[in-house]
């Protein structure tokens, strides 16, 4: 008798030792006061209803504005000399960017020479029959027939000309070259020669494509699930593996209405100011979409909350000596604030800073 009293007195010991061990904080708050050092070190904030707001994370990649580039195309065809800038080259409007040796050019002066020599004969001829016909030798119709030829041999010049400064110019000695000049200043977003290859007047690939880069593109994927959480005017946040803590912030622009074939992904525009010229075409980037829903709820700050014992708390301040406890029911957290289903109500004020000193002395640990 005396040895099962033994195992008993044991084993309420054991069971007492355990009920010890860590247990969820006691809501029943005891009397705890701020004094006026720990005063200014915290932060107190107010709860209130706010519209609920939402985030869908993608992935994407940064590309040049298409409604601000330069398209250089071929005007004659001909073999690549010289290329003079790279990809992601800044150029100038006038700057030469390649030279080509084109039969074309070549030919346009060998028909400036001749149509040269035409004017200097038309010319030659126009004041012969001009004087003839002050003379009283000939009559106005040869001095009018003269005149004409003359007007049309000056055209047929002019016009090569022309065609010769569209094409770039060039000179003879070297068999007839094109110069390829920037149209505009920017940034070498494509090129598509090297020295040494044929290009085609007619090839439908442009030489090259210049854009300033004052605001680039972010083309992100969209998966099937995720197209209705999407709307065209929706807050998109970009960061990139070049710059982790500098984010980008722009607007969903365009919303494509296919999904690509290959990926089965939708396709969304999002323009950003690239202000510095941080962004470069086929950077990888981080996408967040923000919306706001019409839902609404109570919120703090997150920060405010604490997680304990697979529970969430907050410490509600009412005055220096009148602080509680109180469990919330946390909806989602977004960005740096907490939306609450239950447990805080419009107005309540929450200790959002160094909380977690006053949350151990009122929850008695």
């Amino acid at each position: 008798m005396k040895r099962e009293t033994l195992f008993s007195g044991i084993s309420a010991l054991l069971l007492l030792a355990a009920c010890k061990g860590k247990t969820p904080p006691v809501v029943e708050n005891k009397q705890v006061c701020v004094s006026d050092s720990m005063a200014r070190m915290i932060t107190i904030d107010t709860a209130k209803t706010t519209t609920i707001k939402n985030e869908l994370s993608l992935s994407g990649e940064v590309s040049y504005d298409d409604n601000a580039v330069v398209k250089v195309f071929p005007f004659s065809g001909g073999q690549v000399l010289d290329v003079k800038v790279s990809l992601g080259d800044k150029v100038t409007k006038g700057q030469t960017l390649a030279i080509v040796r084109s039969a074309d050019v070549a030919g346009n002066y060998t028909d400036l020479t001749s149509s040269k020599a035409d004017v200097s004969i038309a010319k030659r001829q126009l004041e012969q029959a001009e004087y003839l016909y002050k003379n009283g030798i000939s009559s106005e119709r040869d001095y009018t027939e003269a005149k004409e030829n003359f007007n049309k041999a000056e055209a047929a010049y002019n016009k090569v000309k022309e065609q010769i400064a569209i094409n770039g110019g060039g000179n003879t000695s070297a068999g007839g070259t094109l110069v390829i000049k920037a149209p505009e200043s920017g940034f070498v977003v494509e090129k598509n020669i090297t020295a040494g290859s044929f290009i085609r007047p007619d090839n439908n690939n442009a030489m090259f494509t210049i854009s300033n880069m004052k605001d680039v593109w972010i083309w992100a994927n969209v998966f099937e699930s995720d197209i209705a959480k999407v709307k065209t005017g929706y807050t998109a946040r970009v960061t990139t593996v070049a710059y982790p803590d500098k984010v980008f912030t722009g607007k969903v622009d365009a919303i494509s209405s296919v999904l690509d074939p290959d990926n089965k992904v939708m396709k969304i525009k999002i323009v950003l100011p690239n202000d510095g010229m941080l962004l470069k075409p086929e950077m990888f980037t981080n996408v967040v979409i923000s919306n706001t829903d019409k839902a609404q709820s109570v919120s703090v700050p997150a920060k405010a909350v604490v997680f304990d014992n697979s529970k969430n708390f907050v410490v509600i301040y009412n005055n220096k000596c009148d602080l509680k406890l109180r469990e919330v029911s946390v909806i989602k957290t977004v960005e740096d604030t907490s939306y609450i289903a239950s447990g805080l109500k419009p107005g309540d004020r929450v200790i959002s800073k160094n909380q977690l000193l006053l949350y151990d002395a009122l929850a008695g640990d």
